[in-house]
């Protein structure tokens, strides 16, 4: 059985998906932009700005599913400019600890709304 999982607290969805879909106890979380979730604009600021952003949304959702970043086993990374690797390492080190997600970063020529980053996520809820 599935769940769908809606947050108020992060953007809502740009389409056909769901914010989250809960299947036993994982959750697979949908890709994240830095959109503000109140008003669906991108966050204005540096590339920091809009990362934190993506991490706040992504945390939002997880909560939403029962959840926090610390139940994140698996995240990718997407981002339009490779070049920004090691500042994405930097904003993630202040939303994980030890032991981290397993990751992948790819680098893709655009994403929607021009935004630089996106994020998705699998979250293991404890059983």
């Amino acid at each position: 059985m599935k769940k769908t999982i809606h947050t108020d607290q992060a953007p809502a969805a740009i389409g056909t998906y769901s914010q989250a879909v809960q299947a036993g106890n994982l959750v697979f979380l949908s890709g994240q932009v830095p959109l503000n979730p109140v008003t669906m604009e991108l966050v204005e600021g540096d590339f920091e700005a809009s990362a934190h952003q993506v991490f706040k949304n992504l945390k939002a959702v997880a909560r939403a599913g029962g959840g926090d970043m610390g139940d994140m086993v698996k995240l990718t990374v997407y981002l339009t400019d490779m070049s920004k690797f090691p500042r994405i390492n930097d904003v993630m080190a202040q939303y994980f600890t030890e032991p981290y997600p397993a990751r992948a970063a790819v680098a893709v020529r655009e994403l929607p709304k021009g935004a630089e980053v996106e994020i998705d996520a699998i979250m293991m809820l404890p059983t």
